[in-house]
């Protein structure tokens, strides 16, 4: 049976949060986010496996931070790259290697997905699976439900953008692992990986490929900013009294 492999992203510094350490290292509650992050997917029944791509400096830190949280299903730590792109290269070559061994296969399907995103629910990780089983690749995308404009210069906007024509795409994102491979082989033969926005959608974009989208919600934030930061303190704190039983939502009629 095909496995379902997580790529976690922890390789950035984070600089717009502006803290002392990259977002995905702050602690919430006493617990890294990036540790949140991947009990995603350690409580996920369908994934097999997590490789973590992890800044250099922060290496020995994510493997005490596995160990604490018995993070059981990180299977392998790999050192990040110096940009977004050339973090999910350096995931991909490791896991080529244990193609090459045996241990996976060029079926089974890879998932991307940001250390810095701790509000990914159940439902979208499903959802991106299944549909990367049929269509051997998957977002998780929301439509756009605030009204956009266009940005013209640093305080004016001159245009109405009609939203419904548009999504807003997060991650997991998931891919048959020969297609992910096949993406990024095109895009190095292209000359294209430095040219294009941070992100495996904006090559598969450039390249002419279809970006197959499926459930999405406003939750899955992807922490930005210290803003960020403090709303998934509020919603960890929410969820750690609501499993104890301390804390119940009253609905009015």
């Amino acid at each position: 049976m095909d496995k379902n492999i997580v790529i976690v992203l922890a390789g950035g510094v984070g600089s717009r949060t502006g803290l002392d350490r990259p977002k995905q290292f702050v602690e919430v509650l006493g617990k890294p986010i990036l540790a949140y992050t991947c009990d995603i997917f350690q409580k996920n029944q369908e994934i097999d496996a997590i490789e973590i791509v992890c800044h250099r400096d922060w290496i020995d830190y994510c493997q005490n931070m596995v160990k604490e949280n018995d993070i059981s299903k990180v299977k392998w730590i790999v050192e990040g790259g110096e940009t977004f792109q050339y973090s999910v290269m350096n995931g991909i070559r490791h896991l080529v290697k244990l193609v090459d061994d045996g241990e996976i296969s060029l079926n089974d399907n890879v998932y991307i997905q940001y250390g810095g995103a701790p509000f990914t629910s159940q439902k979208i990780v499903s959802a991106v699976i299944k549909m990367t089983k049929e269509k051997g690749s998957a977002v998780t995308a929301t439509p756009c439900y605030q009204l956009l404009g266009s940005r013209d210069s640093e305080d004016t906007s001159q245009k109405f953008v009609d939203r419904d024509k548009y999504i807003q795409i997060a991650c997991p994102q998931g891919f048959r692992f020969e297609y992910l491979l096949d993406i990024y082989q095109r895009a190095e033969n292209k000359g294209i990986v430095d040219k294009t926005e941070p992100h495996t959608t904006s090559l598969m974009y450039a390249l002419g490929d279809n970006v197959n989208y499926a459930y999405g919600d406003q939750t899955n934030i992807k922490i930005t900013t210290k803003e960020d930061i403090k709303l998934f303190e509020g919603y960890a704190l929410m969820k750690k009294l609501s499993d104890k039983g301390e804390f119940k939502c009253q609905q009015k009629n």
